[in-house]
């Protein structure tokens, strides 16, 4: 039991009294329990998005920033913050409480033993859901390869102890490509914007400031700022 929970046992709360807090700090990931949840259409794949193995988030069972160690998907936040797009603010209640996913049901703010004992177990992937679509599955799998956060630590590690350049063009490579594969998918798949976030994780211009690094774009391409490895 982590030391929120112990709090909250000591402060006498052994039940839910729906006042939102779990809701407010994100998300839950998805488990193999919660397929039906996507493929009945309940929860469209447009409010959902990926965190790729290998890269840093915040987790929340942890308290901690931590390297995914394998592919997460979760239901999206909040533009503007962290409460989950299910959550309604206003009226303090989930819009698909009836039909929540699994972490949703399994946790208890006042004792977290149950959803800390499977949160890493049966996770569900996009394999799993795209094992139909050919040609869009063979997109997810090349981006993966080419644009892994695997590949790009590595890259990054050489180019902060080694400042060549052209070890800063083939980082500024891979994340212009993880941009036109985004661009050209919508053109040419008739993907909705919304659903990019989930079929590639979540766009490499914006998730490379993890790694201290920072861009800007010059005629179109991002590129290395000459103060982004300081």
């Amino acid at each position: 039991m982590d030391s929120e929970s112990l709090n909250r046992s000591a402060n006498g709360i052994s039940s839910c009294r729906c006042c939102g807090t779990c809701c407010k700090k994100g998300g839950p990931a998805f488990h193999d329990e919660d397929r039906l949840l996507i493929e009945k259409g309940i929860i469209q794949l447009r409010y959902l998005y990926t965190l790729r193995k290998g890269e840093l988030v915040h987790d929340p069972i942890r308290d901690a920033v931590l390297s995914v160690n394998s592919e997460v998907i979760k239901i999206k936040s909040n533009a503007v913050s962290r409460i989950c797009t299910f959550y309604d603010d206003r009226k303090a209640k989930c819009r698909i409480y009836a039909d929540r996913p699994l972490e949703c049901r399994l946790l208890k703010c006042w004792d977290t033993t149950a959803i800390e004992g499977m949160y890493e177990q049966d996770r569900l992937t996009r394999e799993n859901l795209l094992a139909d679509v050919a040609g869009l599955r063979e997109l997810v799998a090349d981006h993966d390869q080419r644009c892994g956060y695997g590949r790009l630590g590595d890259l990054i590690s050489r180019l902060k102890k080694d400042h060549k350049k052209h070890l800063a063009d083939d980082l500024g490579e891979i994340i212009n490509y993880d941009n036109h594969l985004r661009r050209l998918v919508i053109e040419t798949c008739r993907v909705e914007p919304e659903m990019l976030d989930f079929l590639f994780g979540r766009p490499l211009e914006k998730t490379i400031v993890m790694f201290g690094l920072r861009l800007r774009r010059v005629e179109g391409k991002m590129v290395l700022t000459a103060s982004g490895l300081s």
